[in-house]
């Protein structure tokens, strides 16, 4: 990943401020070669674990890994865990 202050791009700088919602859309020759969206710490984990290409294999194999074996309820976790059965809401 790659960083820069926004006071390095001074033409973006009046369209990247806090509270600001709106993406910005970068062109080269009319081309999108970039959109900068709004972020905050958490957004940007998210965004990075997305293309990590080795956290998608991670996701790819336990995806395959659930629909060959299933999964575990919350109520066997709950159980392995020691931790007492969930109230239902009735």
């Amino acid at each position: 990943m790659k960083t820069m202050e926004v006071s390095e791009v001074a033409a973006l700088a009046p369209h990247v401020q806090p509270g600001n919602q709106e993406p910005v859309i970068l062109l080269q020759n009319g081309q999108t070669v970039a959109a900068i969206l709004p972020a905050d710490e958490q957004s940007v984990e998210s965004m990075l674990l997305s293309l990590n290409p080795r956290f998608q294999a991670i996701l790819e194999r336990s995806q395959r890994r659930f629909e060959s074996e299933g999964g575990v309820s919350a109520a066997d976790v709950r159980a392995r865990l020691g931790l007492p059965a969930k109230q239902s809401d009735g």
